[in-house]
């Protein structure tokens, strides 16, 4: 009896220990986390403070703690340079809490997540219209806000950017003679960016693609 006692006792701490190996950790409070994770962010130890807003997301979805966490995170992948990710948890911040007095800023970073991903005039421009798009919708809806002024700066730049990339294809396209593709780019520029594009360089070449255009019809029709 004795010996089956003492294999019964040993069954049970078998399963006493099984289910301690699935018990969950002992969770911090929402309040814990929180400050956690502000600790790690104001000591630059983003990685940290993500890991640790994202745990008080998961274990408390509903404390009111979940606002800050939703927004530190989105500012730590942009302090991060991770900018996609920013971009991200800045917009699902906007969708979770569209009325929150945040989101001015929220707008200006998710608008700054993409300026900050602009590159050399000879390259993509996506982030430059993506910027636009940020910064104007956030003009528009908060006129009145602190970003506001940056904002419009920062369109200007992006056009800047756009204006000088659109003369470089155009001057790309001419030196290469496809004057047509040349004109188009040109005519573009003085439309679209009268304000911000050279304007001068694009008059000087419209009519010299129109001559380079009739030289080759000309060439065309000699040839039929």
């Amino acid at each position: 009896m004795k010996q089956l006692a003492v294999i019964l006792s040993a069954l049970l701490m078998i399963c006493a220990m099984a289910g301690c190996a699935h018990k969950p950790v002992q969770e911090k409070s929402a309040q814990e986390l929180a400050d956690e994770g502000t600790r790690y962010f104001d000591k630059g130890r983003y990685k940290k403070s993500i890991e640790a807003f994202e745990n008080l997301r998961d274990w408390y979805p509903f404390s009111k703690l979940t606002t800050l966490a939703d927004l530190k995170v989105a500012d730590a992948y942009f302090n991060m340079e991770e900018y996609e990710s920013a971009v991200s948890a800045y917009e699902n911040f906007e969708r979770l809490h569209p009325r929150h007095e945040s989101v001015p800023f929220v707008i200006f970073r998710t608008g700054l997540c993409h300026f900050n991903r602009l590159d050399t005039i000879d390259r993509d421009q996506t982030p430059a219209h993506r910027a636009i798009d940020a910064f104007s919708r956030l003009v528009r809806a908060y006129p009145d806000s602190e970003y506001a002024s940056q904002a419009t700066d920062y369109i200007h730049q992006c056009r800047e950017s756009l204006a000088a990339h659109e003369l470089y294809v155009a001057k790309f396209y001419f030196k290469t003679k496809r004057y047509r593709s040349a004109l188009y780019r040109f005519k573009q520029i003085i439309e679209k960016y009268p304000d911000v594009g050279d304007i001068e360089t694009a008059r000087r070449h419209i009519p010299l693609c129109e001559e380079g255009l009739a030289e080759m019809e000309k060439e065309e029709s000699k040839n039929d």
